[in-house]
C-alpha cells in the first residue's frame, strides 16, 4: 500500500464519521434514535439490510470458499426466489401488523414475560458472537496483513475498530447507521466489480481465469442431499431458506429495519431492494474467487497447490487485494471490505441497543424514562455494547475451520433457536410458555450437537449445512408438541 490508498481508507472512514456528526442532533427521542421515526426510505434500509447481513465474514468467506472448496456454496442464490415468497408474503405482514419497538415484545404478547426475556438473552448472545467474529476475522485476516504485523496485534486492532464504530453509531442512531450501511453497500459493490476486473485485465482476458476442467481439490458438485458431502444442492437450498427465513423473522437488526418503514409494502420494498444487493454482490464475489485462483495459477502457482488452499483459503483474496491492485484500487478495495465490518457492526451495535432499552430497562421505574435522559442512555450504551464484542471476539481463536464454516458454528448457531419461538407465537394458536422453552431447549441442544459433534464425540457426522434444518426442526416439533399436550393438560 501506498500514500494514495491510505487516503483513500482515511477520508472513507472520515465520511463516516461525518454521517454520525450530521445525525447527531436529529435524535430527539429514543424513537428517533431506533427506529427513525417510522418514516425512513425503504431503498436506503434495503440497502442496509444487505450491508448488515453481508458482514466481513460474507465478503472474505465467499471469494474464500470458491478458491477453496469451489462454487457450490454460491448455489444459494437459487433460493432467493422462495425466501421472498415466505419472507415478502408471509412474515413480513405478520410483523407489520404489530406495534412494537422491540421483535422480542411480540413475545410477550403471545407466550409472556419469560419468554420475551429469554429471546432477547438468545438474540443478544447471538449478536455479540456475531459482532466478536466479525472484528477478529476483519483484523487477523485483512488488518494484520495489510499493516505487516504478526497476530499478536489483533486484540489491539479489534480495539481501534470497534471504538471508530462505537463513535458514529453513538452520535447519530439508526439514520446514521442506515445512511452509513447504504453508502457501504455501494461500496461493496464497486470493490468486487474492481476486483474482478483488475483480474481479467492483467491477465488479458476472462478466459485466461476461467478454469478449462474442475480443479481437483474443489468438491464434486453434489446435487441431492447426501449427508456425507460437506454442501450438497438439496441441503444448501433448505438450510439458505431457513437461515433467511429465521434471521428476518427472529431478528432485531432485521425486524427494525421492517418497523422502520410506514407499512407492509414499504417493508418489502425493503426486503426486495436487500435481496437483490445481495443477489448481485454474492455473484460478483463468486466470480472474483474463481478469477484470483487463476491469477495465482499464473503468477504464483506455489500459492494455490490443495493443501495450502484447504487451510488458507480465506486469506488469498485479501493477499491479491494487498500486493497485486494498482495503487488508489487497493484503497477502494479495502474500504469495501471496511465497509462489510462497519455496516454489519453498527446495525448489530443499534439493534443490541434496543432490545437492551426495550426489553430489560424500560421495565425500570419512571425516574429513567424520560426521553432525554433515553437518549443520552442509549449513546452510553451503544459504547458498553461495543466493547462488550471487543472483549468476545478472542473466543473465535477457539473455533476451527474456515470462516464460513465459523459463520455457522458460532455465528448462526442460535438462528434456528431463536426463530422457533417467533414461529410458535406467529403461528401456532395453541402454543404456550412451556412449549416454547422446551422448543427452545430442544432446538438448542440439537444446534450445539451438529456444530460440535465431532468435539463432544457424539460421532452424528453431519455437515455444518444440516445445523439449521435440524434445529428448527427438533424445536418446531417439542414446541408445538409440548404446547399441546400441556394445554391438554390445564383444560383436563
Amino acid at each position: 500500500m501506498n500514500l494514495l490508498d491510505y487516503c483513500v481508507i482515511f477520508l472513507y472512514l472520515l465520511l463516516m464519521l461525518g454521517v454520525g456528526l450530521y445525525y447527531a442532533r436529529k435524535n430527539k427521542t429514543a424513537e428517533d434514535f431506533l427506529l427513525g421515526g417510522h418514516q425512513m426510505s425503504p431503498v436506503f434500509l434495503g440497502l442496509s439490510l444487505f450491508a448488515t447481513l453481508v458482514s466481513t465474514l460474507s465478503y472474505l468467506s465467499t471469494p474464500g470458499e470458491v478458491i477453496a472448496h469451489g462454487p457450490m456454496m454460491a448455489c444459494q442464490v437459487f433460493a432467493y426466489p422462495v425466501i421472498y415468497l415466505v419472507v415478502g408474503f408471509g412474515l413480513i405482514p405478520a410483523i407489520m401488523r404489530q406495534p412494537v419497538t422491540s421483535a422480542y415484545e411480540l413475545l410477550e404478547k403471545r407466550l409472556g414475560r419469560g419468554v420475551r426475556t429469554v429471546g432477547a438473552t438468545v438474540f443478544l448472545l447471538l449478536r455479540f458472537g456475531w459482532m466478536a467474529t466479525i472484528l477478529y476475522a476483519t483484523c487477523e485476516v485483512v488488518l494484520a496483513p495489510l499493516l505487516g504485523l504478526d497476530s499478536q496485534w489483533t486484540p489491539l486492532l479489534c480495539v481501534a475498530l470497534g471504538v471508530l464504530t462505537a463513535l458514529y453509531s453513538s452520535m447519530g442512531g439508526i439514520k446514521a447507521v442506515v445512511i452509513t450501511d447504504a453508502i457501504q453497500s455501494i461500496t461493496m459493490l464497486i470493490g468486487a466489480i474492481l476486483a474482478l476486473a483488475v483480474v481479467t485485465y492483467s491477465l488479458g482476458g476472462i478466459s485466461a481465469w476461467w478454469p478449462s476442467q474442475w480443479p481437483e481439490h474443489w468438491q464434486t458438485p453434489s446435487w441431492g442431499f447426501d449427508p456425507s458431502q460437506r454442501i450438497s444442492f438439496g441441503v444448501l437450498m433448505v438450510s439458505t431458506t431457513l437461515w433467511y427465513v429465521c434471521t428476518n423473522g427472529s431478528d432485531q437488526m432485521s425486524v427494525q429495519r421492517f418497523l422502520s418503514t410506514r407499512d407492509a409494502a414499504a417493508a418489502r420494498k425493503t426486503f426486495v431492494v436487500a435481496q437483490l444487493t445481495d443477489l448481485s454482490v454474492t455473484v460478483l464475489l463468486a466470480l472474483t474467487g474463481v478469477a484470483v485462483l487463476g491469477y495465482y495459477r499464473v503468477n504464483a502457482p506455489e500459492l494455490v497447490d490443495a493443501a495450502s488452499l484447504q487451510s488458507g483459503g480465506d486469506k488469498i483474496f485479501p493477499l491479491f487485494v494487498i500486493s497485486a491492485m494498482p495503487a488508489g484500487l487497493t484503497g477502494l478495495v479495502l474500504a469495501a471490505i471496511f465497509s462489510a465490518a462497519l455496516s454489519s457492526l453498527s446495525s448489530g451495535i443499534n439493534s443490541a441497543c434496543a432490545v437492551i432499552e426495550r426489553d430489560f430497562i424500560s421495565f425500570l421505574p419512571r425516574s429513567w424514562s424520560s426521553e432525554e435522559r433515553a437518549v443520552s442512555r442509549l449513546r452510553w450504551m451503544t459504547w458498553t455494547v461495543a466493547l462488550v464484542a471487543i472483549g468476545l471476539s478472542m473466543l473465535n481463536l477457539l473455533i476451527e475451520g474456515n470462516l464460513l464454516e465459523r459463520c455457522f458454528k458460532m455465528v448462526n448457531l442460535l438462528t434456528a433457536p431463536l426463530f422457533v419461538l417467533f414461529f410458535l407465537a406467529l403461528f401456532v394458536p395453541w402454543a404456550n410458555a412451556w412449549g416454547a422453552w422446551l422448543g427452545l431447549a430442544a432446538s438448542t441442544a440439537v444446534a450445539i450437537a451438529v456444530a460440535y459433534s465431532h468435539e463432544l464425540g457424539l460421532g452424528i457426522g453431519l455437515s455444518f449445512v444440516w445445523i439449521m434444518p435440524c434445529a428448527l426442526l427438533a424445536g418446531i416439533t417439542v414446541g408445538t408438541s409440548a404446547s399441546a399436550v400441556m394445554r391438554t393438560a390445564s383444560s383436563e
